[in-house]
């Protein structure tokens, strides 16, 4: 999934197998100095991209559009708010996009922006971005994904709120566009915040990697951090999780956001995982090696037997340590004769027999 020019101070060089993105989104609440904050707590977790938001609000949503409900009932105190006056008010600028992809330089974290309409799009082509975010609401917005998937960068494509058919087709039109299908990987995800746990159904994201045969990722909106954690054990390349300084800030997304403990904690629940993973085969560890002789066990003798005793089922018992002849080889110790007087609990050794 390299594309190469387009990398530059945007990417550090790291190497995880799993790929966090911290989603500061809008909860910034149009401060510069909470997001640059923002990017300080996603820096410090350990993830590696900081994901904003990017959108003119007039090419984005109409004046008359309602907010969701449960933007309505996390800005409970501003109820005559439109969706419109409320995004305005979130909106970045093309300079506020430099100062934080600057700060993300400088505390070695890769900047990541969401687009939400096709000039937003050319901003951040134009400022080197080399990944795409697609965000649910947009999978299905035909120009915008035929303009994404001209730019042949990377692409992470949301599935909130679809079925696979809706996704297979989006997959269709970033293709055929010019995007290389090994560039794209699809994050299965719920479009509700808080998300159910009896709505995550994480079993979903393996089922779009069998039957699109994409790489494949979540992006969680649950209360916690047990959930992305396990889609890491299930096979996710890409966790997105959404976090705050403090889920009581006012605006529409705190309260569904991890507090910077709760990243930390993620992330390093995430790595712990990642690592946990190790490889397909199955071998003995070297630490395991070492355990070997002491736990496993050999054939030795239950009671004394005489010189030239036939060896039988009820001579032998198995005990550890397992430096001896292995229990396995019960058939091939039976039957054969001692070649002197041996004692109770005597390790048999092959020497000892013929």
């Amino acid at each position: 999934m390299v594309i190469t020019g387009r990398c530059s101070y945007l990417c550090p060089n790291r190497m995880n197998k799993v790929i966090v993105i911290a989603e500061a989104g809008v909860n910034h609440n149009g401060d510069m100095a909470l997001a640059r904050q923002l990017i300080d707590v996603a820096a410090e977790s350990g993830a590696d991209y900081v994901k904003f938001q990017t959108f003119k609000t007039e090419k984005l949503v109409s004046q008359e559009a309602k907010r969701a409900e449960y933007q309505k009932h996390n800005m409970a105190c501003d109820e005559d708010i439109t969706q419109f006056n409320m995004l305005k008010k979130l909106e970045l600028s093309e300079a506020d996009h430099n100062v934080l992809i600057e700060h993300c330089r400088l505390r070695n974290i890769r900047f990541l922006s969401t687009a939400f309409d096709l000039e937003s799009v050319d901003l951040l082509y134009s400022l080197g971005m080399d990944l795409f975010k697609i965000p649910s609401g947009e999978i299905t917005n035909y120009p915008y994904l035929k303009k994404i998937g001209g730019l042949n960068t990377r692409v992470v494509v949301s599935t909130g709120m679809c079925v696979m058919s809706e996704i297979a087709d989006a997959l269709n039109v970033l293709v055929a566009s010019g995007t290389n299908r090994e560039n794209i990987i699809v994050l299965h995800c719920t479009s509700d915040y808080p998300t159910a746990m009896l709505d995550v159904n994480l079993n979903a994201m393996l089922n779009i990697a069998k039957e699109l045969n994409v790489k494949i990722g979540y992006s969680d909106h649950t209360l916690g951090i047990e959930v992305p954690i396990a889609a890491v054990g299930l096979g996710a390349q890409i966790i997105e999780k959404h976090f705050t300084l403090d889920k009581n800030l006012p605006g529409p997304d705190h309260k569904a956001s991890l507090e910077p403990a709760e990243l930390i904690a993620m992330v390093k629940g995430i790595r712990n995982i990642e690592r946990a993973m190790g490889s397909a085969m199955k071998q003995p560890t070297e630490a395991e090696k070492k355990n070997m002789l002491l736990a496993r066990k050999s054939i030795h003798l239950a009671h004394m037997v005489e010189e030239n005793h036939v060896l039988t089922e009820s001579d032998l018992e198995m005990k550890r340590p397992g430096d001896g002849i292995s229990p396995m080889s019960m058939a091939s110790v039976i039957g054969k004769k001692t070649k002197q007087r041996l004692n109770t609990s005597h390790k048999l050794k092959w020497e000892d027999i013929e």
